[in-house]
C-alpha cells in the first residue's frame, strides 16, 4: 500500500525481536540516563562515574606519544609503528604485554600475555565469555544478587538464564551457592560460572574477606564451575599502612586451579572514554583432536578472540595506546596512577557516611539504615518505604536529587525499600546538597506513609 507516492514504512513487532529487548533490564540504563537528561539541575547520587576533576586532554596526547615511542623502541621501524597504531589491529589487542605486567605489579598475578584479550570495555569481555560458555539451552550463569545491571543484560543477550545466589553480610552465601547449583543440575541445567565482584561490589559496596575468597575458590572446585571475577573498584580501598597490604588478594591471585576468568577494566582507573577492558582467560581448551599449529591445544582466550573477530573485529589501537601510555608512565601501576583519585573517593565516602549519620540519627524517625563500605563508589540505603522508578522521577522533579532504585540490580520491576547512592563524581559540597534534598524526600515520603497507615487504621476502627 502506498501513501502520497511513498511506500508504507516497514513496522516491526517487538515480539518478533530478541527476547531481551522486552525485559526490564533492557530499559534500566535508558531510563536512568533519560531521568538524568530531563533533570540536569538535579544532584546525581545515582551515576557511578569516575571523578572528572583530574581529566586532562593534553595527557591523552602525551600517553599516545609515550606508547608510540615504546613501539618505536620495540619494533624499530616507523612504518610498522604507524601500521600498529592506525591500521586494523590484532584481535587480541596490542597492549596485552603491558596489561600482563600491570597485573604482576598491582595484583601479584602471573599472566601469560597470550591469555589476555583486550576488549571494548569490560562489558565486551563479559559478553564474549558468556557467549563462549553458552553451548545450548542447558547452560546457565550464576550471580550474587543484587548485582551489576550489565551482567543481567549480557546474560540475556547470550541467551543464558541467570540463576540468583543469595547475598550475605560477608558478600555471598556459599551454602546457597551449592544449593542453587545442585537444584539447577537436578532440573537439567548446566551452571557454567559464577559472576562476582569481590571488591566493593556494585550496588552493595560489599567486599569478600580473604577467608571467604579462599572458601569460594574451594566451592568452585567442588562444584566444578568457573568464577568470573570483575574488579573495577579494587584500587579504591583505604590507603594501606606502612606494613599493610592494599587489601585482600584478588581471586585470580589466589587461584591455583585455573578456576578464575579475570575481567578487567580501565574505565575507573584509566580513562572511561577510552573504553578499554580485557579478559584474562588462560583455561586450556581441549579440542578433542589434534593440537593447534603452534603445538598447543589453545586457551579460552583464543576462543574469545574468535568470537570477537566476528563482533568488534578488534579494539581501537588508538584507544589502547592511550591506556598503554598511562601504564608505561606509571611503571605499569594503576594504584600509583590513581593516588589522587583514591583520596577523593575516600574523602567523599567518609563525607557521605558522616552526612547520613547527621541527617538520620539512630533511633529517630524516619528509620533509615545504611551499610558502611571501606572503598569503592557505592553505599546502600534502606528506607521505610518502597523506592521505585516513579518515586525517582518525583525525586528528580520536586527535590532535584537522583539515586538508583535497587530493583534494577535484581533485573525485575518489583520495588524494594533500598536505594543505591554513588559519591564518586561529586564534590563534598554537592554531596551535602544532595543529602539535604534526599532527606527532604525521605521525610516527605515517610510522613505520607504514616498518614496512609493512620487513615487505614481509622477506617477500620
Amino acid at each position: 500500500m502506498k501513501s502520497h507516492g511513498f511506500p508504507a514504512v516497514a513496522r516491526l513487532a517487538l515480539a518478533d525481536l530478541h527476547a531481551s529487548l522486552g525485559s526490564p533490564v533492557s530499559e534500566s540504563m535508558n531510563f536512568l540516563n533519560e531521568i538524568a537528561h530531563r533533570f540536569p539541575d538535579a544532584i546525581s547520587l545515582a551515576a557511578g562515574r569516575p571523578y572528572e576533576g583530574f581529566f586532562d586532554v593534553d595527557a591523552v596526547y602525551r600517553y599516545v606519544e609515550t606508547f608510540r615511542a615504546h613501539l618505536m623502541a620495540t619494533l624499530g621501524d616507523e612504518t610498522q609503528v604507524n601500521r600498529t597504531l592506525l591500521q586494523y589491529g590484532r584481535t587480541k589487542g596490542i597492549i596485552h604485554e603491558l596489561i600482563a605486567e600491570h597485573l604482576r605489579v598491582d595484583e601479584g598475578i602471573a599472566a601469560d600475555p597470550e591469555s589476555i584479550v583486550v576488549t571494548v570495555g569490560c562489558q565486551e569481555a563479559l559478553y564474549l565469555t558468556l557467549r563462549a560458555l553458552r553451548r545450548d539451552d542447558r547452560d546457565a550463569l550464576l550471580a550474587v544478587v543484587p548485582s551489576y545491571v550489565g551482567v543481567h543484560g549480557a546474560a540475556q543477550l547470550a541467551d543464558m538464564p541467570l540463576l540468583p545466589v543469595k547475598d550475605a553480610p560477608e558478600g555471598i552465601d556459599l551454602d546457597d551457592l551449592a544449593d542453587v547449583v545442585h537444584d539447577a543440575r537436578a532440573a537439567g541445567l548446566r551452571p557454567r560460572a559464577l559472576y562476582v565482584i569481590p571488591d566493593f561490589a556494585n550496588p552493595s559496596g560489599t567486599s569478600l574477606s580473604s577467608g571467604v575468597r579462599q572458601r569460594l575458590l574451594e566451592a568452585a572446585a567442588a562444584l566444578d564451575i568457573l568464577v568470573l571475577e570483575d574488579n573495577p573498584y579494587g584500587t579504591f580501598g583505604p590507603e594501606p599502612g606502612a606494613f599493610e597490604a592494599a587489601g585482600p588478594p584478588t581471586l585470580k591471585a589466589l587461584d591455583r586451579a585455573g578456576r578464575v576468568v579475570y575481567l578487567g577494566s580501565f574505565a575507573k582507573t584509566g580513562i572511561p572514554g577510552a573504553r578499554i577492558g580485557y579478559a584474562l582467560a588462560e583455561q586450556p581448551v581441549d579440542s578433542g583432536g589434534e593440537a593447534d599449529s603452534d603445538g598447543r591445544g589453545g586457551t579460552l582466550a583464543d576462543q574469545l578472540a574468535k568470537i570477537k573477530s566476528m563482533l568488534t573485529v578488534n579494539t581501537s589501537p588508538i584507544a589502547q595506546a592511550v591506556i598503554g601510555g598511562k601504564l608505561l608512565e606509571n611503571g605499569y601501576s594503576l594504584r600509583t596512577a590513581n593516588v589522587r583519585e583514591r583520596k577523593v573517593y575516600q574523602t567523599n565516602l567518609a563525607h557521605l557516611l558522616d552526612g547520613l549519620a547527621a541527617r538520620f540519627p539512630a533511633h529517630r524517625t524516619p528509620h533509615v539504615m545504611w551499610n558502611a563500605p571501606t572503598g569503592g563508589f557505592f553505599v546502600l540505603l534502606t528506607v521505610p518505604f518502597t523506592a521505585d522508578d516513579q518515586l525517582l522521577e518525583h525525586s528528580a522533579r520536586e527535590h532535584r536529587v537522583l539515586w538508583t532504585p535497587v530493583h534494577h540490580f535484581y533485573a525485575d520491576a518489583r520495588p524494594r525499600n533500598q536505594i543505591r547512592l554513588s559519591f564518586s563524581h561529586l564534590s563534598p559540597q554537592e554531596i551535602d546538597t544532595g543529602l539535604d534534598r534526599l532527606a527532604d524526600l525521605i521525610h516527605e515520603r515517610t510522613q505520607k506513609v504514616t498518614d496512609v497507615d493512620q487513615a487505614r487504621q481509622g477506617s477500620t476502627a
